[in-house]
């Protein structure tokens, strides 16, 4: 990622340190290193060898300039990074030396680099996901009952709660954990395999060695080399894109919920959201970052499918679309995250405001349940033009629903004026909502 003035809206500290060229470096030496150790053990490296490389994990040998100067050249930084490496060793011990990256080629290198990159990044998403489910737990219970207008379109429509929209929040959040765990488990494996992905550098002691690599890198190791086969990043960073497209979505019903004409939330924080401007503005920022994050999304996963078909048994210039696109979408997710525990953790929710908005619809919100209520003494047909007409007549009088509806013979023939007012009662027309909110928060007896 670019270093700009406005990098800081689109990842985080640790996250841009997990992807840091420094880390990246590190992270090949690791694969070096575990590569030289199983050579030491099944007897292709010198003795004490893998002593010797470990003495480099922090990769503090590299030359910085020159690795970028002959990486144009080489097509990728791993050959002048396995030069540099193997001078370094040579300087040490030079039998050592012969036997640096035997049997690996670039990819396996770049690519077991990046997977162990992306564990320590999955990591830290873990970590803020669980952050956003606490705050979202405790924003559900506490709303659980708070009243708020149903909206369809963009118009009022009958009632529900905050706590009801808000676990829906949630239920996808643990969807996205349970699918990036899923998709993490297949993804972070070794990849070690030659130049053509059949490991003949090390004739018959391939398989021993390839187990060796894994188990040090703590990675599993894959059925094959997966050169090639790209599906494993794709599903990544599909998943990836999936979660920010929710947490967007709980950005935008923020934010609109923000606007003045409503009122009825409120991104807290001291001198947050002010304009340049004017005084009196109070901006939904993070619920802003959130959403531009999330427009960047689908364009890494369309890069990653486009970037499939690799040919043959090493991708030319498909591969190497991949290397920003990746660890591109971990910092977006990063920050995504963060900002939207941000949102969760200060929200001012205004729910004497709520209550205040529904009833200026006079009512009118409520016609489903009436007319719900009428189908099966009339036909629903019939009952809900006869409540189409009705709410016409409340809006153009600028009266209640309920008062209206009480001067209708074809109506009252059916419900007293005492059942118009009990279905006219918000509280009375929430159908599962609680049922739903209780099994997202996994209390007991929730269907009971």
């Amino acid at each position: 990622m670019s270093d700009s003035l406005n990098s800081f809206l689109f990842s985080t500290p640790e996250m841009t340190q997990v992807f840091s060229p420094d880390e990246r470096l590190r992270a090949m030496m690791r694969f070096e290193w575990a590569l030289t150790c199983a050579l030491e053990k099944h007897g292709l490296a010198e003795p004490g060898s893998g002593g010797i490389l470990e003495a480099l994990l922090r990769a503090d040998f590299v030359n910085r300039e020159a690795l970028e100067r002959d990486a144009r050249n080489a097509g990728n930084i791993a050959i002048p990074f396995v030069r540099q490496l193997t001078e370094s060793i040579k300087a040490r011990n030079e039998r050592a030396s012969r036997t640096v990256h035997l049997g690996a080629t670039s990819q396996d290198v770049l690519d077991s680099a990046l997977v162990l990159q992306m564990r320590a990044a999955t990591e830290l998403l873990q970590s803020a996901i669980r952050h956003l489910d606490q705050a979202l737990v405790k924003l559900v219970a506490a709303h659980r009952e708070t009243l708020l207008t149903g909206r369809t379109w963009l118009q009022p429509g009958p009632p529900t709660t905050l706590g009801l929209k808000l676990a829906g929040t949630l239920a996808a959040l643990r969807r996205h954990r349970e699918r990036l765990s899923a998709a993490v488990e297949r993804a972070l494996v070794l990849q070690l395999g030659g130049a053509v992905g059949t490991l003949a550098a090390l004739g018959a002691r391939g398989e021993g060695i390839s187990a060796e690599v894994a188990r040090i890198l703590g990675l599993p190791e894959p059925e094959l080399p997966w050169h090639t086969q790209r599906d494993r990043l794709v599903e990544i960073v599909q998943v990836l894109a999936a979660l920010t497209g929710s947490l967007a979505k709980f950005a935008r019903d923020t934010a609109l919920l923000m606007q003045t004409e409503l009122s009825e939330a409120l991104e807290s924080g001291d001198h947050r959201g002010g304009s340049s401007t004017m005084p009196h503005k109070h901006n939904p920022v993070a619920c802003a970052a959130v959403l531009a994050i999330h427009t960047r999304m689908p364009g890494l996963v369309a890069t990653m499918l486009y970037a499939m078909p690799q040919e043959h048994e090493r991708g030319l210039g498909l591969w190497q679309a991949e290397w920003e696109t990746v660890p591109e979408a971990f910092r977006l997710t990063a920050a995504a995250l963060t900002y939207s525990i941000e949102v969760a953790e200060r929200l001012k929710i205004d729910s004497t405001r709520m209550q205040h908005n529904f009833e200026a619809l006079h009512g009118l919100t409520l016609s489903e349940a009436i007319s719900a209520a009428l189908a099966p003494k009339m036909g629903r047909s019939a009952a809900h033009e006869l409540l189409r007409l009705a709410t016409k007549r409340a809006a153009d009088e600028n009266r209640y629903l309920g008062e209206v509806l009480k001067e209708l013979p074809e109506l009252t023939a059916h419900l007293t004026a005492g059942e118009i007012d009990k279905f006219m009662d918000p509280r009375a027309y929430l159908g599962s909502t609680y049922r739903f909110i209780a099994r997202v928060l996994g209390e007991a007896n929730a269907d009971n």
